[in-house]
C-alpha cells in the first residue's frame, strides 16, 4: 500500500470491498487510508506551488479538562516520519480546557495525512481515560475497578479503550489485548452461561475451584438462579476459605444491584463467619451507580458501557508558526503557547 500523500495514490488503491472485517489494520491507518481527503487535496495544492516542505509548528489542544491518554500510540503513529520534533504531555497527566496537549514541528507533507488519525487517537483515548478517572475519584484508592467495556464496542477499538481505562486508573481489563498491551493480565471469571448450561451455582463454583490454577481468585456469579444472598450462602460454605469473592449482576428486569441488596448479601455473608468474602458489583455501573453502592459493603466494580460510550473529548490541531513565524487564524493568538508540562518525546 502506497502512503496516501497525492490523489494518484488514493484513486489507485483499491482495499477490497470482499475483506472479512471492515475495520482498518495498522498500515492502513499509518499510511493515510482512515485520513480525510481534504488533507490530501491539500498536499496537492502544496506541492504544486512549491510548498510541500514548509516548515511548520502545530499544537493540538482540547475541547474539555480531562486526562491524557493516547499517547504512545500517537508517537507509534508518527514513527515513519523522521523530520518532525514532537512534545506531548506523558499519559496519565490532567489538562485544562483549551490547554496545549502536543505539539509537532516539521514539513506539513510529515504532519498533515496524520491530522485525521492522530486527532481520533486522542479524542477517544483521552475520553475513555476521563471516563476512568472519575469512578476512580468517587471510590478511592482502596477498592478495585475492572473494565468490562470491551462488549460494548467494535472490536477494532476495544483494545484501546480497555487500555485507556488503566491510564485512567483502572486496576484491571477485561480485555486480552487491552490488558497485554499494558503488561497486565486480563480479569475476569465467568459469565452465566456456564451456570445456565450446567444449571446449579455451587457445581460450577466446585468446578471453578477444581479447574482454574491457583492464582486465580475464586470470584463467584450469584445471581443466576436463586437469591443473591442464599447462593451467595451456599457458594461460601462448599469453598470456604478458598472464597474469593462473590459478583452481583443483577439485571433491570430484577431490580439490579440495589444498596439494599448489597447490604443483605454483607450482613448475611458476615453473620455466617464469611467476612473474608469480598462483593464485586457489575451491571450498567456507572459514578451515580458506585456512589450509592461504594458505602454498603460492595469491594470492587466492573464498569463496562460508561467507559466505552463515554464522549470523546474533541481535539483541535492549529498552525502557530510558518517558517518560525506566527500565525494563527482568526480568532486564536498567532505563536506557539508556552507549556512547561509538555515533555520532548522525539
Amino acid at each position: 500500500m502506497d502512503r496516501m500523500d497525492s490523489l494518484h495514490n488514493v484513486e489507485k488503491w483499491d482495499p477490497k470491498t470482499n475483506r472479512r472485517l471492515w475495520s482498518a489494520n495498522h498500515e492502513e491507518i499509518i499510511k493515510g487510508g482512515t485520513t480525510d481527503i481534504y488533507f490530501v487535496r491539500t498536499q496537492e495544492i502544496l506541492n504544486h506551488m512549491n510548498y510541500g516542505d514548509t516548515e511548520v509548528t502545530v499544537e493540538i489542544f482540547p475541547s474539555r479538562p480531562g486526562i491524557m491518554a493516547g499517547t504512545e500510540e500517537a508517537l507509534g503513529l508518527m514513527a515513519d516520519a523522521h523530520n518532525l520534533e514532537i512534545w506531548a504531555l506523558p499519559e496519565g497527566e490532567t489538562f485544562d480546557k483549551k490547554e496545549v496537549i502536543m505539539r509537532i514541528k516539521g514539513p506539513y507533507q510529515e504532519i498533515g495525512i496524520y491530522e485525521t488519525p492522530l486527532l481520533g487517537i486522542l479524542a477517544s483515548s483521552a475520553g475513555w481515560a476521563e471516563a476512568a478517572r472519575e469512578c476512580r475519584e468517587i471510590v478511592g484508592e482502596d477498592k478495585q475497578l475492572v473494565c468490562f467495556g470491551a462488549r460494548h464496542l467494535h472490536p477494532a477499538v476495544a483494545p484501546v479503550m480497555e487500555r485507556a481505562a488503566l491510564v485512567g486508573g483502572f486496576d484491571g481489563c477485561s480485555c486480552i489485548l487491552g490488558a497485554k498491551l499494558k503488561d497486565q493480565k486480563p480479569m475476569g471469571t465467568v459469565p452465566h452461561a456456564v451456570f445456565l448450561i450446567v444449571g446449579d451455582t455451587v457445581r460450577v463454583a466446585e468446578a471453578y475451584h477444581q479447574a482454574m490454577p491457583g492464582e486465580a481468585p475464586r470470584i463467584i456469579l450469584v445471581d443466576t438462579f436463586k437469591d443473591e444472598a442464599e447462593e451467595a450462602l451456599r457458594v461460601a460454605r462448599s469453598l470456604d476459605d478458598d472464597l474469593a469473592g462473590v459478583r452481583l449482576d443483577t439485571p433491570s428486569e430484577r431490580g439490579g444491584v440495589t444498596p439494599g441488596l448489597v447490604r443483605e448479601v454483607r450482613a448475611r455473608l458476615n453473620q455466617e463467619g464469611f467476612d473474608h468474602v469480598k462483593i464485586l458489583a457489575s451491571g450498567g455501573m456507572n459514578p451515580d451507580k458506585i456512589s450509592r453502592l461504594i458505602d454498603e459493603g460492595v469491594d470492587a466494580f466492573g464498569v463496562g458501557s460508561y467507559i466505552a460510550r463515554s464522549k470523546a473529548n474533541d481535539m483541535t490541531m492549529d498552525i502557530k508558526e510558518v517558517n518560525g513565524k506566527p500565525i494563527a487564524k482568526r480568532g486564536r493568538i498567532p505563536g506557539i503557547v508556552n507549556s512547561e508540562k509538555l515533555l520532548k518525546m522525539k
